[in-house]
């Protein structure tokens, strides 16, 4: 069999699967620049449409988690049983005509409906892209495959900061101008524009890939192709209690987790400007290099661990990679915030951001290896719904709810930031360490 499998999509990890994960890679990282863009339009939307801060916490979080959550399940129903890559182009079509479109808004509640198109759009991408790598990689090759593709979140993170200071600093004085066909607007409202048009690249590179065949792995290695056929929500509901012990350890092991890493990505900048000095776009820049490279590697990273733990003959190599990794990053992320000088916090906050980006990708990755083919992307779905709305939305408001209510002082948020960490990072190492024998007897199947 050809070691690149361009026509039949063979699951040997050859260089045209590589090339797959590069384009999935790629669209993750387009998508949360569009995701992240508006974070950094804040005061100019403020400013022309005169709204509140709880009106763009709601534009910025809910509009686009409720909808990329909930319907991401329905959504991978589809995957389950059609044509992933389609399924994809669909979606990025979506979210780049979505994201263009929050340029030609007029108020509030336009600009919160172009926000929910956008989060739909993206609800297609990840659990499918997540079933296609595990059809085109063995499950020895599977973690580093999805670490890769994990890197785009942080790569994306760190390109939509890097460029935030230049945006805002075009963005912030100018006045409305009048174009034809559209009309006034304002220079944010074209920022979006900007942003969409990378969507053209991705559309293009999704025409190379093939769609690859269906298959399920045995224990000795060998795999068979599979029909995809509809599930029944029965039959789901049954493989989730019958696996209740792992499902449950692994959700709440990375949801912990996740809501660290929730809470550095929202509030690492205002840390450095509050408790350094820094300015912000100097805050921006800083973090942004952080996510960008360290945040870029530790999922190639994680990856490569787990598959080193499973060549040493560990069956429960990529549970255990996230657990080690996991504790890791306690002393990390909670130490971090407290550093005592500049350049240390500068060091501190790169190891730690490397160290929780490491088992982002094992994740999905331990999905894929335990669910049926059948189910795959519904049960990634499922996980991604409660991940997004929960995990995306407490780490912030823990902190937040700490440095207000706590300590009433915010030159503590640093405390804050070290405290959350602290607590929540070994609650996640536990629970992940509670589900190693269950998902070593699964993946022995």
């Amino acid at each position: 069999m050809a070691s690149e499998a361009p026509q039949d999509g063979s699951p040997n990890g050859g260089v045209y699967a590589w090339y797959v994960v590069a384009v999935l890679m790629f669209a993750y990282m387009v998508a949360f620049v569009d995701r992240q863009i508006l974070s950094l339009l804040v005061q100019p939307i403020k400013r022309d449409l005169g709204v509140t801060d709880t009106q763009i916490g709601l534009l910025a979080g809910f509009a686009f988690a409720i909808f990329y959550s909930v319907l991401g399940v329905p959504i991978a129903r589809l995957a389950d049983r059609t044509n992933r890559k389609t399924l994809i182009t669909v979606g990025v079509v979506l979210w780049s005509v979505m994201t263009a479109a929050c340029g030609l808004t007029k108020t509030y509640w336009q600009l919160f409906l172009m926000r929910v198109g956008v989060g739909v759009g993206e609800a297609t991408l990840s659990p499918a892209a997540y079933s296609m790598m595990a059809d085109y990689f063995p499950p020895k090759k599977l973690a580093r495959a999805i670490g890769v593709y994990a890197m785009g979140l942080y790569m994306g993170a760190g390109v939509a900061l890097l460029t935030g200071s230049a945006v805002v600093a075009m963005v912030s004085g100018g006045g409305a101008v009048e174009y034809p066909l559209v009309g006034e607007l304002y220079p944010w409202q074209l920022t979006f524009f900007v942003v969409a048009i990378p969507g053209i690249v991705v559309l293009a590179l999704l025409a190379t890939v093939k769609e690859p065949p269906r298959r399920n792995f045995n224990a000795d290695g060998t795999s068979s192709v599979t029909v995809p056929k509809p599930v029944p929500v029965k039959e789901l509901r049954q493989f989730l209690r019958d696996n209740r012990r792992l499902v449950v350890s692994h959700l709440v092991g990375f949801l912990a987790l996740g809501t660290v890493i929730s809470a550095y990505l929202v509030w690492v900048p205002e840390f450095l400007r509050r408790t350094y000095d820094y300015t912000v776009p100097e805050a921006g820049v800083i973090f942004g290099l952080c996510l960008l490279l360290a945040g870029g590697a530790g999922p190639y990273f994680g990856g490569w661990f787990a598959e080193f733990l499973s060549r040493k003959g560990y069956r429960d190599a990529e549970m255990r990679a996230s657990m080690l990794l996991g504790t890791a990053m306690i002393p990390l992320t909670a130490l971090a915030p407290l550093a005592p000088s500049r350049t240390v916090a500068i060091v501190m906050l790169a190891l730690a951001v490397f160290s929780m980006s490491s088992p982002q990708g094992l994740a999905p990755t331990i999905i894929q290896l335990f669910a049926p083919n059948r189910m795959r992307a519904q049960v990634t779905a499922l996980f991604m719904l409660i991940a997004v709305l929960a995990g995306f939305s407490l780490g912030p408001y823990f902190v937040a709810l700490l440095t207000d209510s706590f300590f009433g002082d915010e030159s503590a948020l640093n405390y804050s930031l070290a405290i959350v960490s602290g607590v929540l990072t070994p609650i996640g190492v536990i629970s992940l360490w509670y589900g190693l024998k269950p998902f070593g007897e699964r993946h022995a199947e």
